[in-house]
């Protein structure tokens, strides 16, 4: 039987992380408070070519190579849902939201033949996959694959950027070295959560001023939301510190 799906705007995806790619990120500044996810995918990984296109390539002390992902994520808790989520279970933003909610449930950090499993909705999920939904994909291949397209050339554009990224982090703060190498050792791997405002000095970006002057009020709201809930302590540590970095940024003279 080939997989049909629906969505039926119950918002259950519309929680915690968000990857974004890098364009919907600076686009997206003034919504999401938003933070560089580091993910190490190991040579004998299913996904590893594609990994090495999208993301970084990184050399190990142990002198194996990994590929990592690092994604741009509007850095949310599980628990927290998207800021833009309505009441009603609808997006606010919906003409104008990132090409990761458009492309969904589909994922371009995937090869597209291995796509059919991420059609079975997670538990709680609400998505139609009755025989009255749409067939969305057959014989390994997505049916309407323009937003697929759009998002999986966007994080390919942007992969210089990210390996730039990536060398600079490196050099400058090399324990991040040894912590990849632990995660990639591994069965379950894991994630490093590094600022935005890393991103922004190793890059240059002529816009960083504008970017800090928009994060910084949200970084304000999360640490506050969080402040006395001993479960985020990690996010409201995060959320203070990166606050007073977009701060300092954005006081910067942009000439």
């Amino acid at each position: 039987m080939e997989p049909r799906f629906s969505c039926t705007a119950c918002g259950k995806c519309c929680h915690g992380w968000l990857p974004l790619t890098l364009k919907d990120a600076i686009a997206h500044a003034g919504r999401f408070p938003l933070a560089m996810v580091w993910t190490p995918v190991r040579q004998n990984a299913r996904f590893y070519q594609l990994a090495t296109r999208l993301g970084a390539t990184v050399r190990l002390p142990s002198r194996k190579t990994v590929a990592v992902l690092i994604v741009p994520t509007a850095y949310l808790p599980t628990s927290h849902p998207c800021p833009e989520l309505r009441e009603d279970g609808l997006c606010g933003i919906h003409d104008d939201k990132p090409s990761r909610c458009r492309t969904m449930p589909f994922y371009p950090y995937r090869e597209e033949r291995d796509q059919a499993d991420l059609l079975i909705p997670r538990k709680g999920w609400a998505c139609d996959v009755s025989a009255t939904a749409p067939v969305v994909y057959s014989n390994h291949e997505i049916i309407d694959r323009s937003d697929f397209d759009r998002e999986r050339n966007d994080l390919l554009d942007q992969s210089p950027v990210i390996q730039r990224y990536a060398d600079y982090m490196l050099k400058y703060m090399p324990w991040i070295l040894d912590e990849l190498a632990k995660m990639a050792a591994r069965p379950t791997g894991g994630n490093i959560v590094s600022s935005l405002s890393s991103f922004l000095t190793a890059t240059r970006r002529p816009d960083a001023v504008e970017i800090a002057t928009a994060q910084a009020p949200l970084f304000r709201a999360m640490a506050e939301k969080t402040r006395d809930d001993p479960a985020m302590r990690e996010y409201h540590r995060n959320y203070s510190g990166w606050a007073v970095e977009m701060e300092s940024l954005a006081r910067r003279n942009p000439g």
